[in-house]
């Protein structure tokens, strides 16, 4: 099966679009034009809280498949959300404690597709992303992850350290990435966990690192200082694998 992000121009199609409950990454409006219909087509964009940029005419135009955009571009997902309920109730069919994937502003699409093909190789219920400053489900997404987010949900949120502190309530412990933290070998991983990633130049953000109850780092003994995002997150998912997998030995043994 083929999946290709959707690009909608103008402004009945986009507005339509919106009503009709498809999910928008991102809509690019004509900087400057606040006519009637526009005006609509963003109240409905800010409904489903999303991401709008104001740009030239010139942009527009390259970006225009038709020619014929009327001020307005939206791009729609290649694959459809799910919440984070839908993940934790995965976990509880599968009788396991939840694992799941937090992404803090991993931009790169190829990282992100890299990042779910692991977290389903792992066992983990899902991936959850910001809305803001984060790659969506493009088709380069879905190519990158190999087939696997045909069974890994992705939730899209508007406030990742919200979720954190919910989930928290919930008996979750979260561990983010961090090359100033302690071993990932002397942390207690089992039990259910978020494994946190930050984005690729920056890292974890200050806010969503302090919310973690665990820094995890990773040895390393070679020349550069830190790893690929998606490689970071595949050597920290399977630790946490390893631990899950002792703990299952030593409660069968």
């Amino acid at each position: 099966m083929r999946y290709e992000e959707m690009t909608i121009e103008g402004r009945n199609a986009v507005l339509e679009a919106f009503r009709s409950g498809k999910t928008i990454d991102k809509l690019f409006v004509l900087d400057g034009c606040q006519d009637g219909p526009v005006k609509t087509i963003t109240r409905e964009a800010r409904k489903s809280d999303t991401i709008i940029n104001y740009v030239s005419r010139e942009r527009l135009d390259q970006m225009s498949a038709t020619g014929k955009h009327q001020g307005v571009i939206a791009f729609a997902a290649a694959f459809e959300y799910a919440q984070v309920d839908d993940m934790l109730k995965l976990a509880q069919e599968k009788g396991e404690p939840p694992f799941l994937f937090l992404l803090d502003g991993i931009e790169d699409p190829h990282n992100l597709g890299a990042i779910i093909r692991t977290a389903n190789l792992a066992g983990a219920h899902g991936v959850i992303i910001p809305r803001r400053r984060a790659a969506g489900l493009t088709a380069t997404v879905v190519k990158a992850s190999a087939g696997a987010l045909c069974y890994t949900p992705v939730a899209k949120v508007t406030n990742l350290s919200a979720v954190i502190e919910d989930l928290k309530k919930k008996g979750f412990w979260f561990a983010c990435a961090d090359m100033e933290g302690e071993l990932m070998y002397r942390l207690n991983l089992t039990g259910p966990m978020g494994l946190v990633i930050g984005n690729e130049g920056e890292g974890v953000s200050r806010l969503i690192k302090e919310a973690c109850d665990f820094r995890a780092s990773i040895p390393m003994k070679g020349d550069i200082d830190s790893l690929n995002a998606s490689v970071a997150a595949g050597v920290l998912a399977y630790e946490i694998v390893r631990q899950r997998m002792a703990l299952q030995a030593r409660g069968t043994a």
